[in-house]
């Protein structure tokens, strides 16, 4: 009797959640948890909480009525559930209240936590707050869709800081540095042109690229007064949008509404919003939200278990363990469904798994396969993940439908992101021809490039062009006016470097791929030199907005580039089969010059034929062109999309450091 009923004590505590901590040898034993209701799930009669703490042996819940001050009113243990869970219910409406977990591991409470699916939080982000879902969208939120988008290849991004965008006195936008300056119509710089979304629908852009915008480490959201500046490369709470950002960090509703809203307002304008995304490391790894509640899980350790910094920041995570991959699938699907966000950067792709990657595409597809990925495609510094399966460029072919970025592109046009002083083709330097060709095929295979001459590929890397993010300049490192500045030949006058400055982006969206635009870049933005600015004033990193008068004809050349590309489905093609027929290289015997053929009608053109030359000599050259009745249509820094002049001679003369594009019907 006595073992009898030793037994049914034993099952009795088996099925009830006994708070016997199992042990487990490594990481890879942990359990992973298959369910959906991680963190809270609320309604009005109940609110239902459980956290994943696999070797905790006590959980609880702090109940508080303030976001940021004061005790808890109320302490609540949770129960040991399946696969590493801990659950508690409380049958009353926690509506308006906050909380934070904290559990007992290896004998010490750790400190408490909102936990790491927390979507709503008190100011800096310290307390999860309970909330009603459905106060935070803004009127017609349910009918917010998507703008039309039928091919990655249609793309033209956009990459802005929050603050950059409004913050300048000559912005004329009210809302400076916060999520609804995106919903302001009619603002104008001191010359009375257009600025903000008003522009970058002038501008003709598709998608704009928003600088973390989720709750980061290194802006006190209480003393906003300070106006203190950051990236937000410090990630804190991963699904809850940053509090500075908004008018009031104080209340939790307040900044989801806003973001919201700043989404609406961009979809009402064609302009679809990606969100750049910093799964890679955590502003602190020991003691993050994640690591308080499995301590080191979520991160990769070296051999010797210090902790990894493939990031550079200190820590790195680790996306190959299953707890994590199901954290940044379900975050980015989240962002993608509550908000409606359109597409996602990663920083330091590189660091995550390939399996994970092509996880989260796959996730994203089921939403809408439209939604756009990409990501740098390296690490910082070294990782104990093996290279075969991490997410980098060289690995690209591996990832389904997700691009990275060309630094081959970027530094043979601009020249080395090392060595400031380093000028590139556009400045007139030799040898780099076979990159800049690479970069117009988007990184696929061509029979006419020679592999061999490339500055940093040898081989093709991507399965199509689509997978090829374009680009001569990002937030990281110089913008493209400080390094043509940095890096011009002698004598060179300022003429001139706007001469680079416009044949380097003509080179961009001319090329095959997604084209990419620092924002400012069209309005001839510096910042003074300095090559990282992630903590300049406003006074460095804003975009002064009466520079789109200083700087009308560089404006007007870049608005007609992307009008360009938009009219013309050549320089849009989507596939390397498409490019192999129909893109074809001009031989050419004068260095520094690359001009190539998009011929019979490729990609459902309505021009026959097109001719385009880029000349990065610092002098004229003439160049043996086709027969034909061709049509000059960019030329000597002028876009005229109807025609400038006929041209019938086979020979022709492109000016110094400039592009030429022609066409036969």
């Amino acid at each position: 009797m006595k073992k009898y009923s030793l037994f049914m004590l034993l099952i009795s505590g088996m099925l009830s959640g006994c708070n016997t901590t199992p042990h487990y040898t490594t990481f890879d034993d942990y359990p992973v948890y298959d369910g959906t209701d991680l963190e809270l799930t609320y309604s009005p009669q109940v609110s239902n909480f459980r956290v994943w703490a696999p070797t905790a042996s006590e959980v609880k819940i702090l109940l508080y009525d303030n976001g940021s001050e004061g005790g808890a009113y109320q302490t609540l243990d949770m129960n040991r559930s399946e696969k590493g869970t801990w659950i508690r219910k409380v049958d009353q409406n926690l509506k308006g209240k906050f909380y934070t977990f904290q559990a007992r591991i290896h004998d010490k409470w750790q400190e408490e936590t909102p936990g790491m699916w927390v979507k709503a939080t008190g100011v800096n982000g310290k307390r999860a707050a309970i909330i009603d879902f459905a106060d935070t969208n803004p009127v017609g939120w349910e009918n917010d869709v998507r703008p039309p988008l039928k091919s990655f290849a249609d793309i033209s991004l956009y990459e802005v800081h929050m603050r950059d965008f409004s913050v300048s006195p000559n912005s004329g936008m009210k809302n400076k540095g916060k999520f609804l300056a995106f919903t302001e119509h009619g603002t104008k710089n001191t010359a009375g042109e257009s600025t903000g979304i008003d522009h970058l629908k002038e501008l003709g852009i598709t998608h704009v690229h928003l600088l973390p915008v989720f709750d980061f480490a290194s802006i006190d959201e209480t003393k906003l007064y300070e106006n203190k500046y950051n990236w937000g490369y410090d990630p804190v709470n991963y699904n809850v949008p940053e509090g500075s950002y908004s008018t009031n960090p104080l209340n939790p509703v307040t900044r989801i509404k806003e973001f919201k809203e700043m989404v609406q307002s961009l979809h009402q304008s064609g302009i679809r919003v990606i969100m750049d995304v910093v799964y890679n490391h955590t502003s602190k790894g020991k003691g993050s939200n994640m690591d308080l509640l499995a301590p080191g899980y979520f991160y990769r350790m070296n051999k010797d278990s210090t902790w990894s910094n493939g990031s550079g920041c200190g820590n790195e995570t680790a996306s190959e363990r299953g707890m994590f991959r199901k954290f940044m699938i379900e975050s980015v699907v989240y962002w993608a469904t509550e908000y409606h966000v359109d597409g996602f950067r990663f920083d330091l792709m590189g660091l995550h798994d390939i399996v994970t990657m092509n996880a989260i595409r796959a996730a994203l597809d089921k939403i809408d396969p439209t939604i756009f990925m990409y990501g740098e495609g390296w690490t910082a510094a070294a990782t104990p993940l093996a290279e075969d399966k991490r997410a980098v460029k060289k690995n690209a072919k591996q990832l389904n439908g997700i691009a990275v970025f060309s630094d081959d592109m970027r530094d043979a046009i601009r020249g080395s992101w090392m060595h400031s002083s380093v000028p590139g083709f556009v400045s007139g330097i030799d040898s780099l021809a076979e990159s800049v060709k690479f970069g117009v095929v988007g990184g696929t295979q061509h029979d006419s490039i020679d592999y061999s001459k490339l500055i940093y590929s040898k081989e093709p890397y991507v399965n199509n062009p689509t997978q090829t993010i374009n680009y001569v300049s990002c937030h990281d490192d110089m913008c493209l006016v400080d390094k043509l500045r940095d890096s011009k030949p002698a004598n060179a006058t300022d003429d001139e470097l706007v001469r680079f400055n416009e044949l380097a982006q003509t080179i961009v969206y001319t090329s095959q791929g997604v084209p990419f635009l620092y924002a400012g870049e069209e309005l001839y933005r510096n910042k003074r030199g300095i090559h990282n600015t992630y903590q300049s004033p406003d006074s460095i990193n804003c975009i002064n907005w009466d520079s789109k008068t200083t700087h009308k004809d560089v404006f007007n050349y870049y608005q007609g580039l992307i009008a360009l590309r938009k009219a013309h489905s050549a320089f849009r093609i989507s596939t390397q089969d498409m490019i192999q027929q129909h893109l074809k290289f001009l031989t050419e015997k004068t260095p520094n010059v690359v001009a190539f053929m998009l011929t019979d009608h490729v990609n459902d053109e309505v021009w026959k034929d097109i001719l385009v030359i880029y000349n990065g000599n610092r002098k004229a050259v003439s160049v043996q062109i086709p027969e034909g009745e061709w049509t000059l249509v960019c030329h000597d820094g002028q876009i005229n999309t109807t025609g400038i002049s006929s041209v019938t001679n086979t020979y022709f003369t492109v000016p110094a450091s400039s592009a030429s594009i022609l066409f036969v019907k």
